[in-house]
């Protein structure tokens, strides 16, 4: 109860606390600690098997962990209820839909369950690029219009917390933006949204904290651009001249560098999240 109410006081949606799953002698997670507060982006970053659906299953109580404790909504995961559904979306692997069914149809049977408009499902329908497909059988849809099918269903009844498991997988950049959007709208209304995603520039784009996930260890936590910045050069710069040559430098030695006439470019030196991710996923091998 005492850790209920720091929940609350705190503002968190979100609590891991030591969290530790095995899946016979394969660590899935391996004693991994976070928090996400109301109305945040936290995008929990890694490659394929580093932990993050099991993440995600754990949390929605559909997995139980091996250690640990796990809270949403001011309850341990595996005390949800059927009525906490209805705050929370969620879209991945483990949510099913009716292959048989048309998208409208599937997508209708949802809203009715939660009392929502049709008008509201035709707008994300259309926002989606998914409207002149809503006849079509579910079975049939590309890899990309099924994410935006389930990314509808988990958002169409508008919850307090949303799981996100690679929602922009398969999908174009212009449609990837088009749900980055959507989700900064629904931070912006309050909405706390969990994402996994193996693209950095997306969690550099849109998530106010991250953690960088690898074989079931959580290697850095905190915003995008205080990790950026703890492994950035950053006293140094790179000059290119238009010769094809390139000086690195320090900055305060770029400044004379600066309106020369064989001058191409001058730029500091930032490294990116997935640069960053392939150090410390290497440097922790040889740990």
């Amino acid at each position: 109860m005492i850790q209920v109410f720091l929940l609350k006081k705190e503002n968190k949606m979100i609590k891991v606390d030591n969290l530790s799953k095995r899946f016979g002698n394969k660590i899935a997670l391996e004693d991994i600690s976070f928090d996400i507060k109301e109305g945040e982006i936290f995008g929990f970053l890694g490659p394929s098997g580093a932990g993050k659906t099991t993440t995600i299953n754990i949390l929605t109580g559909q997995l139980s962990q091996d250690s640990g404790k796990a809270y949403i909504l001011n309850k341990e995961s595996n005390q949800l209820l059927p009525s906490d559904f209805l705050n929370i979306g969620i879209m991945s692997d483990t949510v099913g839909f009716y292959g048989k069914m048309t998208v409208y149809k599937n997508l209708q049977f949802f809203a009715k369950y939660h009392n929502v408009s049709l008008d509201k499902l035709d707008i994300l329908l259309k926002e989606l690029e998914l409207f002149e497909d809503k006849d079509k059988k579910a079975e049939k849809l590309s890899t990309g219009m099924k994410q935006r099918m389930l990314l509808i269903r988990s958002i169409l009844h508008h919850p307090k917390i949303l799981f996100l498991d690679e929602p922009t997988s398969g999908l174009d950049p212009a449609l990837s933006n088009k749900v980055h959007d959507i989700l900064l709208n629904l931070k912006n209304e309050g909405t706390t949204i969990f994402l996994t995603t193996h693209d950095m520039s997306e969690a550099t784009k849109i998530c106010d904290r991250i953690s960088l996930l690898n074989s079931g260890h959580i290697l850095e936590y905190g915003s995008p651009q205080e990790i950026i910045d703890k492994y950035s050069q950053q006293d140094k710069a790179v000059i290119r001249f238009k010769n094809g040559d390139s000086i690195m430098v320090s900055q305060a030695e770029a400044a004379r560098y600066l309106g020369g006439s064989d001058v191409a470019s001058v730029h500091t030196l930032e490294n990116t999240l997935e640069d960053i991710f392939i150090k410390i996923s290497e440097d922790s091998k040889n740990v």
